[in-house]
């Protein structure tokens, strides 16, 4: 599995992705049930509010290499700080639109 990891911008200053990461490298929480490596082809932020560059971001991954794309668990699940995006459904829809099945999308990492 090649990922493309996308997380919040105004999270990024209190969370430095490790847990994200940890779960990827331990397989566990979205990862469980992966049998493949998992690599990391790219990190980047949504862009800030309303996240219209994740599509750009997301499809530049794609074009590197990610098989799929995946949301910091700031973006769905509010964590660290409890305030989940409000825009994160539309950024998503936004990116299948433009990458289609060409890519798995993945909506948290824990």
């Amino acid at each position: 599995m090649k990922v493309g990891l996308i997380r919040c911008i105004q999270t990024e200053d209190m969370c430095p992705a490790t847990t994200c990461f940890k779960v990827m490298k331990e397989k566990k929480l979205a990862f469980e049930g992966v049998t493949e490596d998992i690599e990391v082809i790219g990190i980047s932020t949504c862009g800030g509010c309303p996240g219209k560059k994740a599509v750009t971001r997301a499809a530049e991954m794609a074009k590197r290499g990610a098989d799929t794309i995946v949301f910091a668990s700031c973006i769905f699940k509010g964590t660290p700080i409890g305030f989940p995006c409000p825009h994160a459904q539309v950024m998503k829809n936004a990116i299948v639109r433009k990458l289609g099945d060409t890519v798995k999308i993945i909506d948290y990492t824990h």
